[in-house]
């Protein structure tokens, strides 16, 4: 069987050929606040990826980095009158035991940025050395006149390219740039701030330049199979990431793009910055971690979606009926079932378009007399188990 996927980088649904060992990587956490359901949004479709790759025989190496070398964070620390890392360590500790009461498969490796300062600096060093950098007052820049195409991947003219950068945590505006969309690998630190040693001055490292170089360190050279995210990472993020691998390598970064949907609530995207965070730690007190599975799955990966509180409680029936359907003897012959699954999530991951074939064949086994073998039942847990959405067994 073959996956078909949209890729970000050629705007179409392809087929998905990677590996055998799949090499994954996943933009991780600004660790400064708790796992809200954007993110959780994100790495689920990941995670229904996985799985259903594993389920297709292959081992899957995926690669989430911890971006806690950031200045949202560095501020956030400073307000609460702690250490960046020591926050960084305790929003962690959340982030993790939310996913994994969501049951989300574990990263193979979780780098941090703190601790792959030689790879970052060791990357901006190679771009020195090739001329695509230059030096104002200690900060380095990374001159994107050099990379041909600075821009296409997100399909955009200069003035949205811009107005992206200026929202997304660029400095289109900061006069000692060449070019607006230069962006910073290197940024000089003022005196008490937090700072490594570099050749070419004390500092820390840009954003864009930390998973370039955590995505080399831990899985090698070469083109990943695949590099995903949000689709807010596409640009600048995942532009810049492209632009300074490919200058510094020689190589493409990915073979292939994954970006999901962004989660809205109270009206906007959901987001740290403007507090219209709907917290999975918070659902958790209230249903079981299968209900919130199933609700996000209910929206394709790619799709923007506003969430409303009624979807938690309005999937509630959908997961009582699969635990009933499970206890069932009787029921269809799976085959049929199983292939139109297994064809909906091979094709661009479209998860409602599975659940709707869950639903369906749960009304045939509860319609069906209780004097079968229990086949079905056995066939339908298995494709519950590959969306993780097995229910928790009930008590009579």
């Amino acid at each position: 069987m073959t996956i078909r996927l949209y890729d970000t980088a050629r705007a179409a649904v392809v087929p998905f050929l990677p590996a055998q060992t799949v090499r994954m990587y996943i933009c991780g956490i600004t660790p400064y606040d708790s796992t809200h359901l954007g993110h959780a949004f994100t790495y689920l479709s990941h995670d229904v990826l996985i799985r259903r790759l594993e389920s297709l025989g292959h081992e899957v190496r995926m690669v989430r980095n911890i971006t806690d070398v950031d200045d949202p964070l560095f501020e956030k620390a400073d307000e609460l009158g702690v250490h960046y890392l020591e926050l960084a360590d305790a929003e962690m500790a959340r982030f993790h035991s939310d996913l994994q009461a969501l049951d989300l498969r574990p990263a193979a490796a979780e780098p941090r940025a703190s601790e792959s300062m030689p790879a970052i600096i060791s990357t901006i060093q190679i771009l020195a050395e090739q001329g695509h950098t230059y030096a104002v007052d200690g900060t380095i820049f990374f001159d994107t006149s050099t990379f041909d195409g600075f821009g296409d991947f997100a399909r955009a003219d200069t003035v949205e390219l811009i107005s992206l950068s200026a929202s997304r945590g660029g400095t289109p505006d900061d006069p000692r740039q060449r070019n607006p969309l230069d962006f910073a690998l290197w940024k000089a630190s003022a005196s008490g701030e937090v700072s490594w040693e570099a050749p070419f001055g004390s500092g820390r490292p840009g954003w864009h330049i930390e998973c370039s170089a955590m995505a080399r360190k831990e899985l090698g050279q070469g083109a990943l199979d695949l590099h995903g995210g949000g689709s807010d990472l596409i640009f600048p993020h995942h532009q810049c990431e492209i632009a300074q691998s490919e200058s510094a390598f020689g190589e493409p970064l990915a073979n292939h793009w994954m970006h999901g949907g962004m989660v809205g609530y109270d009206g906007t995207k959901m987001s740290k910055s403007l507090g219209n965070l709907v917290f999975v730690s918070d659902l958790l007190k209230v249903v079981e971690p299968t209900a919130i599975r199933a609700a996000l799955l209910a929206h394709h990966y790619r799709a923007d979606f506003e969430w409303v509180d009624e979807e938690i409680e309005a999937v509630g029936s959908r997961i009582d009926t699969i635990a009933d359907a499970l206890e069932r003897l009787g029921g269809p012959d799976p085959d049929e079932h199983r292939s139109a699954f297994e064809a909906a999530l091979d094709d661009d991951l479209d998860t409602p378009a599975a659940l709707r074939v869950i639903d369906d064949w749960c009304a045939e086994i509860l319609a069906s007399p209780e004097n079968g073998d229990g086949s079905s039942a056995v066939a339908l847990r298995e494709a519950t188990e590959l969306l993780g959405i097995t229910p928790l067994p009930r008590i009579s």
